[in-house]
């Protein structure tokens, strides 16, 4: 692959990334940007609990908590700051949209735990199954909170 190919197509994938911020696209824009963040951040936790237990030799579970700890600063921002773009002020300051937003993960990692402890023996299922399902479906629901509850604009402030 020549040079001149690899630039044009860092160029359009920058240009894409800062049209997809763009209020203009709408619901469909903030599901775009809600899925890629996810995956940024996913891949963010992975790495950084690989990297901290493989490669600097920490105990898992403390490179676990440290890499939930990171993925959960890394969604926030990537919230904040990427997928719920909108052309007026968010209803809520920084500091409330936080503790919303940490309710709301708090809460979804209860509701993961109980799911996948209790689901599996009640459904003769997988645990695999129940995680995979439970954490789209909880997927869903925050995209909803979020969007209603955390990230809202002021023109939504009657919803906050």
């Amino acid at each position: 692959m020549r040079a001149a190919s690899v630039l044009t197509r860092v160029r359009t994938g920058r240009e894409f990334l800062r049209d997809i911020r763009s209020p203009r696209w709408g619901l469909a824009g903030q599901s775009l940007r809600f899925v890629m963040s996810g995956g940024v951040v996913a891949l963010a936790s992975a790495a950084t609990t690989t990297l901290l237990h493989a490669a600097l030799g920490l105990p898992f579970q403390l490179a676990l908590v440290l890499g939930y700890l990171l993925s959960v600063a890394v969604h926030y921002t990537l919230q904040r700051l990427f997928v719920w773009r909108h052309d007026e002020e968010f209803a809520l300051r920084a500091r409330s949209q936080l503790v919303r937003y940490l309710c709301v993960s708090v809460s979804q990692y209860a509701l993961t735990a109980v799911a996948t402890a209790k689901l599996p023996r009640l459904l003769s299922a997988p645990v695999e199954s129940v995680y995979l399902v439970t954490i789209f479906a909880l997927a869903l629901v925050n995209f909803a909170i979020f969007k209603t509850r955390v990230f809202h604009p002021v023109s939504d402030r009657a919803a906050g």
